[in-house]
């Protein structure tokens, strides 16, 4: 028996797994190291060709974990078959939790909208709503808003080699409190954190996905990037913005490097690679 169909009224559900792996259960001759590893990728593999489905698995870099399982899916019931299948799996047993991330997609309150842009086209480049060029540029920028906003709440996981995670809460402590602030100080205020991201567009592709009330901290950001050095950067310059300085709180970082599960198994000498 399976639970029915868990579907949030908006974004899909994104759940973080990191494992340790017990190196005494794989070395027992009693246990087929090389099937279970094979099990647990094809039960990984399984879920990534679902539909309406994500999952990828990396190495982490590091003694915090292992291995790592980013998975994504519309429904919190398959996501949760797929923790519990991978526990249940031969493998099982020398799969030992390390830490685990529970986050919907989501779009954010301080999206700039189509009449913000009117509006700044208007104050900063003289363009009167109902000229032309006004409504071209107005209707552009919807389109893209569009992309970003189908992005945001339906991503498309990329194929970067390397992948870096942490969670996030905003600061509410005396003067430093981000929930006192009214909105249009908030929105102005993320949107000059949002202008630094897009400066690494290419290079960093972020996932920022929402937790409150459903893991430990407020957001989690997941970061894509083929050069380590990218994440490093765009976390380091962030750091400076008032956003991050003044009302950011960060939990534990994890780093990892992406590798199929067939491939990521055999680098941890758990499979023979075949």
């Amino acid at each position: 028996m399976t639970l029915d169909s868990v579907v949030a009224g908006e974004g899909w559900g994104v759940l973080h797994l990191f494992f340790g792996l017990r190196r005494d259960v794989l070395s027992d001759p009693a246990v087929s190291a090389d099937a279970a590893g094979k099990d647990f990728a094809a039960k990984v593999g399984a879920f990534h060709e679902r539909d309406d489905a994500q999952a990828i698995t990396f190495s982490v870099l590091g003694q915090k974990a292992d291995i790592g399982v980013m998975a994504v899916c519309p429904d919190l019931a398959a996501l949760d078959r797929l923790s519990i299948d991978l526990a249940r799996s031969e493998l099982g047993l020398a799969l030992v939790p390390a830490a685990s991330y529970v986050s919907l997609t989501e779009l954010s309150p301080y999206t700039p909208t189509a009449d913000d842009e009117a509006a700044r086209l208007q104050r900063e480049e003289g363009l009167e709503p109902g000229d032309a060029e006004h409504e071209r540029r107005v209707a552009a920028f919807s389109e893209r808003m569009a992309t970003y906003t189908e992005h945001r709440l339906h991503p498309q996981l990329p194929d970067s080699r390397v992948i870096g995670f942490y969670p996030m809460s905003k600061r509410r402590e005396g003067e430093d409190n981000w929930y006192r602030l009214d909105f249009a100080t908030r929105k102005e205020l993320m949107g000059g954190h949002a202008r630094i991201g897009r400066q690494y567009r290419g290079r960093v592709l972020q996932l920022v996905t929402g937790s409150t009330g459903l893991d430990d901290w407020e957001w989690a950001v997941t970061l894509f990037a083929d050069d380590p050095a990218a994440l490093k950067e765009i976390v380091t310059e962030m750091r400076f913005d008032e956003v991050s300085a003044r009302y950011g709180e960060f939990g534990p970082f994890v780093t990892g490097l992406r590798a199929a599960p067939e491939v990521l198994l055999a680098h941890h000498g758990v499979t023979d690679g075949s």
